[in-house]
């Protein structure tokens, strides 16, 4: 069997170290190099199998231009490695299967990650999936598609759908909600909540959106 290729994109040193690390004790070719050095990698690798690439500064931007590249050299599984503080604008691509690690996340975390997108058929099992209507959430791959297409939410944006949709029928209030998604105390205040609910609902669709239902004077709920 031919051994997979990884193009390995990172600025800092303890990223480079302990992904190194990581890529060393699978079976597995690996090109490293940073971020200057991403599209001449892209080219000397063309039969590439996964692009792991650290985004650093504008999360959002980094992984656009990366996706785009990635799309015209052909598809190819994409790892991101963010920061914490840039989980709230994060989207996932939407072009490639995808997945995340946040930065700081142990080496068994990332070599799983790693294993899942270089070896799908070693994961993907039925409890991985939620189907509601004509909307299916991934929870392996943390990707939402409604009638086949590609949602494009951020990582809270998601987080929030599938927390509601794995918790169907029970109400839970704005703090509740904030403790159990967001992962800590917001200090902007709970009325984040609503500012995400509604875009959730806006991307989803005017029939699922209808699923995701106010509870007035106490939060939200998922009606199954």
């Amino acid at each position: 069997m031919q051994r997979k290729t990884v193009i390995f994109i990172a600025d800092s040193l303890d990223n480079a170290h302990k992904f190194q690390q990581v890529l060393s004790a699978l079976d597995v070719n690996v090109a490293p190099g940073s971020s200057m050095q991403f599209k001449k990698l892209l080219a000397q690798h063309p039969d590439r199998d996964l692009v792991i690439y650290e985004a650093r500064g504008d999360a959002l931007g980094t992984v656009a231009s990366v996706e785009a590249a990635l799309a015209e050299e052909g598809a190819t599984a994409m790892l991101v490695i963010v920061n914490e503080d840039q989980l709230a604008q994060f989207r996932l691509p939407v072009s490639c299967k995808a997945d995340f690690v946040v930065h700081g996340a142990s080496a068994a975390e990332c070599a799983t990650r790693i294993r899942q997108l270089l070896w799908p058929g070693n994961e993907g099992s039925s409890a991985d999936y939620i189907t509601v209507d004509n909307m299916t959430v991934n929870l392996a791959t943390y990707q939402v598609k409604v009638g086949g297409e590609p949602v494009d939410l951020t990582y809270l944006e998601y987080a929030l759908l599938a927390f509601l949709v794995t918790h169907p029928g029970r109400t839970y209030s704005r703090d509740a909600l904030l403790r159990r998604v967001w992962g800590f105390d917001y200090y902007g205040g709970s009325r984040t909540v609503d500012v995400h609910v509604r875009r959730v609902r806006a991307k989803l669709g005017p029939e699922l959106a209808q699923r995701l239902e106010t509870v007035r004077g106490v939060g939200y709920l998922w009606n199954a």
